[in-house]
């Protein structure tokens, strides 16, 4: 294996790595020319940790780009997530210690301080919880602490920002439902982070209306160097520096690049681009990785996981070091989730 670069280990906001174990049936324990990331990968990589979404897929998987489909009933949701939410489970009892699951800042900050790889379950997409709150108890009893209200779809909360031509706002659709508000609120009183990052421009102000805690989008970019209806506006991350709260870097070439484009060809120096833009418009507090891995189309420079020496390495050649670099890479997550938690 590699030697790794030393910087500090980094956590990252974002990934589908379970939704890619699933559909290839690869192993996270072995690495593997498929995907991006399994643990060897990390290691390479030092990557310690990072969000690992739950995500349900619509019933109508292939609908027309630029429409906004809805998201599945109830039943068959949570039917899918347990399945899912159990697979991670197994990964992390099959470790042997190498793998768990954070239910605490703390709990993460001790695993990127030499412990095992941790692992954050957050479902992408609120369709699995029912109006009366009971499915959110047992879900936040097996260990979720993140919750995305939509995916790039409606359901019975919120509208997401779904597949558009590009360049294109995130100003799509109406805002939270009635549900919708009232999951904010119970989200806030269970102490469960809310993800911003595929909420449309209208339910991302009705969360940061309702909430009281910081605005946090896992995975998105600066929608200034990059229109894609996915990314934030300068508005919206004025907001989230407001709140104390964080953007995580989207590795997905076409949030990215300034056309938009699906080309892998794309240098990482754009990566720090929008690092360095973000962090001059919100401050060096605000701003993290959040990959995308497993789910997205990334720069073929980065690859993979053990890839991110290099992006590492491009963000230092803009001046970002020591604390300043800890906090990118890990300890704005930390600080955001502590204050989010309460732990």
């Amino acid at each position: 294996m590699a030697q790794a670069a030393a910087y500090p280990p980094i956590f990252d906001g974002h990934n589908d790595t379970i939704m890619s174990l699933t559909r290839t049936g690869r192993s996270f324990f072995e690495r593997s020319a498929e995907g991006h990331l399994d643990l060897p990968r990390a290691l390479e990589g030092r990557l310690g940790g990072g969000f690992f979404a739950i995500y349900v897929p619509p019933p109508d998987a292939q609908a027309a780009a630029g429409s906004v489909p809805a998201g599945p009933d109830l039943g068959p949701a949570q039917t899918e997530m347990l399945s899912i939410f159990g697979r991670l489970l197994e990964i992390a009892q099959a470790s042997g210690g190498r793998v768990q699951v954070v239910r605490t800042a703390a709990e993460i900050q001790a695993c990127l301080d030499g412990g095992p790889f941790a692992m954050l379950l957050h479902l992408e997409g609120a369709e699995p919880l029912d109006p009366e709150g009971r499915a959110l108890e047992v879900f936040y009893a097996a260990g979720l602490r993140s919750v995305g209200l939509t995916h790039a779809r409606r359901n019975a909360f919120s509208t997401g920002v779904p597949m558009r031509a590009f360049p294109s706002s995130p100003d799509i659709g109406p805002g939270l439902t009635d549900a919708g508000k009232t999951l904010v609120r119970r989200l806030n009183t269970r102490k469960v982070m809310i993800d911003l990052s595929h909420i449309n421009e209208r339910g991302f102000w009705d969360v940061a209306a309702i909430t009281d805690a910081p605005l946090v989008a896992t995975h998105s970019n600066a929608h200034a160097l990059c229109r894609n209806p996915r990314n934030l506006t300068d508005k919206q991350l004025d907001a989230v520096r407001e709140s104390r709260g964080v953007v995580g870097l989207n590795f997905a070439v076409g949030f990215l690049r300034e056309d938009g484009a699906r080309d892998a060809g794309m240098p990482i120096a754009r990566m720090a681009d929008h690092v360095e833009y973000m962090v001059k418009r919100m401050g060096i507090d605000h701003v993290a990785l959040g990959s995308d891995f497993d789910g997205t189309l990334v720069p073929a420079e980065l690859r993979d996981a053990a890839g991110l020496p290099k992006l590492v390495a491009a963000i230092e050649a803009r001046g970002y070091k020591g604390g300043d670099l800890r906090k990118l890479l890990q300890g704005n997550w930390v600080r955001v989730l502590r204050e989010t938690w309460g732990a």
